[in-house]
């Protein structure tokens, strides 16, 4: 059977299937074609829909391929069920990073590493499937050691776990926040010195704190606290 004639029955499996359906498993129910035809069929079928302006397509994610619903009909989709965006604290995703990175470890390394007592948000994470129980440390009291799921790999669209972004892109990324920083913090000191000098009058009377200031929200492990991160992507 050639490509052509695959890619509706690759099409067919890929939509029946309740998770990400991983290329071995296609061979394994298409036994009897050869893995080039196969492959050659899926990446065809790949490209039928990124080329396409439907409301889906097929995206390799968590070890395998799936059909997802483009990001921006998400406001449809969520009015069809019903449901509100789902968000996660910041101490939610503080955690889950660094459970994504040095997995597997302990509640107890967890802890050493955030500073702060992680149950209560190792609890919500375990509740939302981010996050398993993936075996015990061989250690006195056989603690438990934690790791992210495939759900977590498919709630951020990621492939697999070398698809997190290297520290040296963090570090390149935080540097690059930070010299925003600077510029903006530079553009309101050369504000704040012309307003003094047009009207000196003004600015020593705006000595009081301001009502409309900006507060960090959500500090501490409450998992349902404001300034909360979004997952992306999703079926």
């Amino acid at each position: 059977m050639d490509k052509d004639a695959l890619k509706p029955i690759v099409e067919a499996l890929i939509f029946s299937s309740d998770h990400p359906l991983s290329f071995e498993r296609l061979v394994g129910v298409l036994e009897g074609e050869s893995r080039e035809d196969i492959r050659g069929a899926l990446k065809g079928l790949v490209e039928d829909y990124a080329r396409s302006e439907r409301g889906i397509y097929i995206e390799e994610v968590a070890g395998g391929y799936q059909f997802r619903t483009r990001p921006d009909h998400a406001p449809w989709i969520r009015r069809l069920f019903k449901i509100g965006i789902q968000k996660i604290s910041r101490a939610a995703i503080e955690t889950l990073a660094i459970v994504a990175y040095k997995q597997p470890l302990t509640r107890a390394e967890l802890e050493e590493i955030r500073g702060v007592d992680s149950a209560g948000v190792l609890k919500t994470l375990l509740d939302k499937r981010l996050v398993k129980i993936v075996g015990r440390k061989d250690a006195p009291g056989r603690p438990v050691v934690y790791g992210t799921t495939k759900e977590f790999l498919e709630a951020f669209n990621l492939k697999d776990l070398s698809s997190l972004p290297t520290l040296r892109e963090i570090e390149a990324l935080e540097e690059d926040m930070v010299a925003g920083e600077d510029i903006v913090k530079v553009e309101e000191d050369t504000g704040e010195d012309t307003a003094a000098e047009g009207d000196q009058g003004e600015a020593a009377e705006d000595n009081s704190p301001r009502g409309d200031s900006l507060t960090p929200q959500g500090g501490g492990d409450d998992p349902g606290g404001e300034g909360s991160a979004e997952p992306q992507g999703g079926r």
